[in-house]
């Protein structure tokens, strides 16, 4: 009997069915910078708008780039057969970073891996990465589909996405200009993002719980739900702020707070003559990391250096400019407050009393 790929595993007919359910996802994303090529190898973007009206008029562009996964975060959809926002949670991750440079976003590619074609799955999954799209203000320009029957289980995939943006290189935010007076502000962020979830998955197992519990410091939300809330994305706020002060550059710094946490991801961004003083105090740490480390018995070093613990992005501003940041920021809808200061020191991080 002669072998067909529908006996390997791979059933072109439902794969056909689930490219078709793609493109209108793809397209409500698209900007004028799209050029249309539908059926084609590749996608293709213009880096300027065609009229004036909107034209950035690069003097001298940079192009930013930058990739990432979700991570065991995964299990926990696919557990539980919430699909709809691990998207989200990818693009994410690749546009947080993109804007820690001062660019703007430009479009975004998607790399699906799965053991088994679902055409309902799949489309749920790009539903989040358009969501995610829409929300950082990026173009859902392509992306691949691979089925790997042997590579993974019926129920599993795996995600990885690239993002793409512009600066002008006299703007790039890159923390050369962090200096000691600087205010250090926190973004709050949405719970745990996509960092950490070995850890929580672990927490959970050991406490004998299932992904329907409803702690009671919860409100009556479930642990599925609490778990798979999604990454906030940044872009609304800080191009806000970037728009306001066309001109000024006012932020001297922007860390994204992922694995490692604060001190980690800020420090990576500190010139050698300064340190950020990070007041612990200064913001409510959200109820999902005190419940962690109540039930997992974790340290608060521990904590701090898997989770954001409620701060997920960070940004360095002049003292003068720190209260109007802030009100822009808010103005997004993004609690942001100060949570430090920069003072000499040797381009560490620590906190304040400790």
């Amino acid at each position: 009997m002669a072998a067909t790929y529908k006996d390997a595993g791979v059933d072109l007919d439902v794969y056909a069915e689930s490219m078709s359910r793609l493109p209108k996802l793809m397209h409500r994303t698209f900007t004028p910078r799209v050029i249309p090529s539908d059926g084609g190898f590749a996608g293709l973007f213009k880096l300027d708008f065609a009229g004036k009206l909107f034209a950035r008029n690069y003097q001298e562009p940079v192009l930013v780039s930058g990739t990432d996964g979700v991570g065991t975060k995964l299990i926990i959809a696919q557990q539980t057969g919430r699909h709809d926002t691990v998207g989200i949670d990818l693009v994410g991750m690749c546009v947080n970073d993109l804007l820690c440079t001062g660019a703007e976003p430009l479009f975004f590619l998607d790399y699906v891996a799965m053991g088994k074609d679902d055409p309902s799955r799949l489309e749920r999954i790009v539903q989040g990465i358009s969501d995610g799209c829409v929300a950082g203000g990026m173009a859902l320009l392509g992306g691949e589909t691979a089925i790997m029957p042997d590579q993974y289980g019926e129920e599993d995939y795996d995600l990885a996405g690239f993002a793409v943006g512009v600066v002008e290189r006299k703007r790039l935010i890159d923390g050369k200009q962090i200096e000691e007076g600087d205010v250090v502000l926190g973004l709050a962020s949405d719970g745990l993002h996509s960092n950490g979830y070995s850890l929580v998955r672990k927490v959970i197992s050991d406490a004998g719980l299932n992904w329907d519990d409803c702690p009671e410091v919860f409100g009556g939300h479930s642990l599925a739900e609490v778990c798979l809330r999604p990454t906030r994305i940044y872009t609304e706020a800080i191009r806000s702020v970037q728009t306001h002060y066309r001109v000024k550059q006012v932020l001297h710094g922007l860390a994204h707070i992922t694995g490692g946490g604060i001190e980690e991801n800020l420090d990576r961004i500190l010139p050698s003559k300064v340190d950020a003083v990070i007041d612990a105090s200064s913001w409510e740490v959200p109820a999902i990391f005190r419940w962690l480390q109540e039930t997992g018995e974790i340290e608060t070093s521990e904590m701090r250096r898997v989770f954001n613990m409620g701060i997920g992005m960070i940004a360095v501003v002049n003292e003068y400019y720190a209260a109007n940041v802030v009100a822009q920021l808010a103005a997004s809808g993004v609690d942001c407050r100060v949570i430090g200061k920069v003072v000499s020191g040797t381009g560490k991080v620590h906190y304040a009393h400790e």
